[in-house]
């Protein structure tokens, strides 16, 4: 299968792909709400009741990610993107390595760890390990991670350019992702619904791995590469059920 034959390719990413690289997951075993409460770190009412330390969870958040590095599947999605004039990754992690690896268009859903946003003055990028700024400079109010926390909604134009990009695709691979929470299981049925081609990527089985064409039983930094044949991304050979 030559992935020149999809006109368009969505690679959907949940927290898989980014633990490969040595990124805390939040939930289960090692999760960082084994650790912390949600409800001090990662919620509206936490950051106006204490904005500085959220600020500073989120800052030990990021140095974190820092000290990771992006993986053999980062890379090779990366060059995916290079090599194919439409490719869009739908992710829900917040660490930013899909951008770090080289990858252009990326739909984040859940925010990003690399930003701040003040209510009144919008969205400003912030990359550094710590913050280079706490307060909006026009107004001087606190400025929060521009993260999808607890008790929020969704982005709707977030969500509606995920959508539209998945129900386009002609090549949609699951990689890292239980996928049973909404909206990923939305987007997975959208996909199967749109006539996609379907591949999932996981080394564990999920409760929707039966929309799908190909199942790989592998982590991301393995079974990506091996999706494609050594021509380079452009080309898939037919992957193998680990």
């Amino acid at each position: 299968m030559n992935a020149a034959d999809f006109a368009h390719i969505v690679i959907f990413t949940g927290a898989g792909m980014s633990a490969e690289s040595g990124v805390p997951t939040y939930r289960g075993q090692g999760g960082i709400w084994a650790s912390y409460r949600w409800q001090d770190y990662a919620c509206q009412a936490a950051f106006e009741q204490a904005p500085r330390r959220v600020q500073r969870f989120h800052e030990l958040r990021r140095r974190h990610v820092l000290s990771c590095a992006p993986h053999a599947g980062h890379t090779w999605l990366a060059a995916l993107g290079r090599s194919h004039p439409s490719v869009t990754i739908v992710t829900q992690n917040t660490d930013g390595m899909h951008q770090r690896a080289g990858s252009r268009t990326v739909v984040e859903l859940h925010g990003s760890l690399w930003r701040l946003r003040c209510a009144d003055h919008g969205v400003r990028e912030d990359l550094g390990g710590n913050y280079a700024v706490r307060r909006c400079p026009a107004c001087a109010a606190w400025l929060r991670p521009d993260i999808v926390w607890f008790e929020d909604a969704l982005d709707e134009r977030v969500l509606a350019a995920a959508a539209a990009a998945i129900a386009r695709s002609e090549l949609f691979v699951s990689v890292g992702t239980s996928g049973v929470v909404w909206p990923a299981a939305g987007f997975q049925q959208l996909a199967r619904r749109s006539g996609a081609r379907m591949i999932e990527v996981n080394p564990e089985p999920c409760g929707l791995s039966h929309l799908y064409d190909r199942v790989v039983r592998a982590p991301a930094s393995v079974a990506l590469p091996r999706l494609f044949t050594s021509a380079g991304p452009a080309v898939m050979s037919p992957p193998r059920d680990d």
